[in-house]
C-alpha cells in the first residue's frame, strides 16, 4: 500500500443519468472546505470528444470555461459556484483527451514498442490525469465518473479507480455511488431493487461504494434502508437519503449535512477537523427564501429550450438576485421568436433585458430587436459576449445611421463590420481551443457604471470568442452615445460598452457569470438586478 498525502474520492453514479453527481460532487466539497479541508474536483466525461469546445449546446448544454483557457463540462460550473477550489485544465478529462494523449505517446516511441492496451497504459493515463489534483496544499481531490455505472464508455475509467483504490488503500480513497430509488404511483410504493442492482455491477467491476447517495422525491423509511444496507453490504448510516431539492439546490449540502455525511467522509478518510461552519451559506438560503420583492428579467438566447445551455446565467442571475434580497422570475424568450412573434409580445412587462452569448446567424436579429427595444423603453440591458455585439450592432444601426452594420461572422460583406474577427484569429482552422479564451485583464474607466460596481480599476475576466468590437467604429459609436469603458490594454481591444443617458445599458466582450457564487454575487449582475428592480418600481409594476 502507498502512502499517500492527497486523499481521493470518487463520485459514481447508477440507474439513470442526471441524477446530480455534479451537484453532489460540489455539495461534498463544499462540506468539507466548511471543516477547513482543501479541496480539488475534477470531472471525467467518457465521450471521445477531447473536450466539449465544439459540442452541439443543445445536446452538452454550456461549456464552462476556466481561467487558464479549458473548455469544460458544465459541471466545474456547479463546483465554483459551491466552493472555492481552483479549476482548471486538470480538471476535466476526457475519453478523447486520453486517447490523444497515449496515442501521441506511441508515436514518441514512449513505450519502447510494447503493444498499447487498455490496461495498463489507458489506464495509467487515465490514472496520471486523477493525480494532477495531487499537491501538498490540497487535502482531498473529489472525482466525478461520468456516465452511468454499466455504460461501456465508462468502462475503462471505473477500472483505472478500481485501480487506484487498491493502490492507496481505504483511508486513502472512497467510493461514493449515487443512485436512484423511484417511487411506483400505482404500487405507491418505493422500489430499492434498481439500487441494489446498480451497486451489483459495481461490485462486479471490483469497486466496493462505501457510501450509497439514494435520490428519492419520498423518504425512505426504515425497511428500505434496512434493506439497501443488508443487499448492499454497507452499514445503515452510510446510507444517504437526498430527496428532490427544494426549493433550491443550494439546499443539497445542508440536506447532506444533517445526515452527517461530512462527518462520515472525515472519520473514513481519516481526516481530524474541527465541526462545520456553515454560518455564510445558512445566511444565503435565507435571503434566497425569503425575499423582499420580485423582478422579471427576460433572457433572449438561441437554445432557450435546453435549459443547462445557459446554467450559469441562470444561476448568477439567481446570485444577483441574491444580493439584493429578491426572486428574479426569468421569462425565457426564444431569441428568433422576436423575429416571428414581435418585440411587444414577447418582452412586454419585462424589467431588465439579458442577453447572452452564441454562435451563428440564427436568432441574432431578434437579439438586435431585444437591445432596441432595451435601448429606447430605457429598460436595464446586459449583454454578453454575443449579446453585446448585437447591442453595438443595433445602435450603429439605429443611432450612427449605418445601414447595413453587421458581424463579419454573420455578414462578410457588410458594408460596415462594426463586429470583425480578431487579427490573431484569421490564419486558425482547426475549431477546438483555439479561441480567446480564459482569464484577461480589463482595465476600467474612471467614472464608469462598470468602475463602481466592480469597485476597482482592473478586473480579470473569461473569454470565449473569436470577434471583437472594430476599433475604426470606436470613435462613431462614442460620439453617439456608446462609450467604450473596459479594455485589454495590451492589444487594445474593447471588453466593455456603455450607453450614455441610459439607466443601466452595458455589454461586456466576456463571460462574467463563469465568476458568480451565491455567496459572493457577480458585482454586474448584482447591479444589473438592483437596476432592474429601480426600472420596474418607476414603472409603477
Amino acid at each position: 500500500m502507498i502512502r499517500h498525502m492527497t486523499k481521493h474520492i470518487f463520485v459514481t453514479g447508477g440507474v439513470c443519468s442526471s441524477l446530480g453527481k455534479g451537484l453532489n460532487s460540489a455539495s461534498i466539497g463544499l462540506l468539507l472546505e466548511s471543516r477547513g479541508l482543501r479541496v480539488r474536483l475534477q470531472k471525467i466525461d467518457p465521450y471521445v470528444n477531447v473536450d466539449p469546445g465544439t459540442m452541439n449546446p443543445y445536446e452538452h448544454g454550456e461549456v464552462y470555461v476556466t481561467d487558464d483557457g479549458a473548455e469544460t463540462d458544465l459541471d466545474l460550473g456547479h463546483y465554483n459556484r459551491f466552493t472555492n477550489a481552483r479549476a482548471d485544465q486538470s480538471c476535466n478529462l476526457t475519453t478523447g483527451s486520453i486517447y490523444r494523449q497515449v496515442l501521441d505517446d506511441e508515436r514518441r516511441g514512449i513505450f519502447e514498442g510494447k503493444t498499447v492496451q487498455m490496461i495498463p497504459h489507458v489506464t495509467d493515463a487515465i490514472r496520471a490525469g486523477i493525480r494532477k489534483l495531487d499537491s501538498p496544499d490540497v487535502d482531498v481531490a473529489i472525482t466525478e465518473i461520468g456516465g452511468t455505472v454499466g455504460d461501456i464508455e465508462g468502462l475503462v475509467f471505473l477500472e483505472a479507480i478500481r485501480q487506484m483504490g487498491q493502490q492507496y488503500g481505504r483511508g486513502n480513497v472512497l467510493f461514493v455511488h449515487l443512485t436512484l430509488v423511484p417511487y411506483l404511483r400505482a404500487a405507491q410504493e418505493l422500489k430499492t431493487k434498481p439500487t441494489q442492482h446498480s451497486v451489483a455491477r459495481l461490485r462486479e467491476i471490483g469497486i466496493f461504494p462505501d457510501i450509497l447517495i439514494c435520490r428519492t422525491e419520498k423518504p425512505l423509511e426504515a425497511d428500505h434502508i434496512a434493506k439497501i444496507s443488508l443487499f448492499c453490504n454497507l452499514e445503515k448510516d452510510c446510507v444517504i437519503e437526498e430527496l428532490d431539492a427544494k426549493p433550491n439546490i443550494y439546499r443539497i449540502p445542508m440536506m447532506l449535512h444533517r445526515q452527517g455525511l461530512d462527518q462520515l467522509i472525515c472519520a473514513r478518510l481519516k481526516l481530524d477537523t474541527p465541526e462545520a461552519e456553515l454560518s455564510a451559506w445558512r445566511k444565503m438560503l435565507h435571503r434566497l427564501e425569503n425575499p423582499r420583492q420580485s423582478v422579471k428579467v427576460a433572457v433572449v438566447g438561441k437554445y432557450i429550450s435546453r435549459q443547462s445551455a445557459y446554467e450559469s446565467i441562470y444561476a448568477a442571475l439567481e446570485h444577483g438576485g441574491i444580493a439584493n434580497q429578491a426572486h428574479v422570475q426569468i421569462r425565457r424568450v426564444e431569441a428568433q421568436d422576436i423575429e416571428s412573434k414581435g418585440i411587444e409580445a414577447c418582452l412586454r412587462g419585462v424589467h431588465g433585458v439579458l442577453v447572452p452569448g452564441g454562435f451563428g446567424p440564427r436568432g441574432v436579429e431578434g437579439k438586435v430587436h431585444a437591445a432596441q427595444f432595451a435601448r429606447e423603453k430605457r429598460i436595464p440591458f446586459f449583454g454578453i459576449c454575443l449579446g453585446m455585439q448585437a447591442a453595438v450592432i443595433e445602435f450603429a444601426r439605429h443611432v450612427c445611421g449605418l445601414q447595413g452594420a453587421q458581424s463579419t461572422e454573420l455578414d462578410r460583406e457588410t458594408p460596415h463590420p462594426v463586429i470583425s474577427l480578431m487579427e490573431e484569429q484569421k490564419a486558425v482552422t482547426d475549431l477546438g481551443g483555439t479561441m480567446r479564451l480564459g482569464a484577461q485583464p480589463c482595465t476600467l474607466k474612471e467614472g464608469s457604471m462598470a468602475r463602481a460596481m466592480y469597485g476597482r480599476e482592473v478586473v480579470q475576466e473569461r473569454h470565449r470568442h473569436r470577434y471583437e468590437l472594430n476599433n475604426d467604429y470606436r470613435d462613431l459609436l462614442a460620439e453617439r452615445g456608446m462609450e467604450s469603458v473596459g479594455f485589454y490594454a495590451e492589444k487594445d481591444l474593447v471588453e466593455i460598452v456603455e450607453l450614455a443617458g441610459h439607466p443601466w445599458f452595458i455589454g461586456v466582450q466576456f463571460h462574467p457569470e463563469f465568476k458568480s457564487k451565491p455567496i459572493e454575487p457577480h458585482p454586474l449582475f448584482a447591479g444589473f438586478i438592483e437596476a432592474a428592480l429601480k426600472h420596474q418600481e418607476a414603472d409603477g409594476a
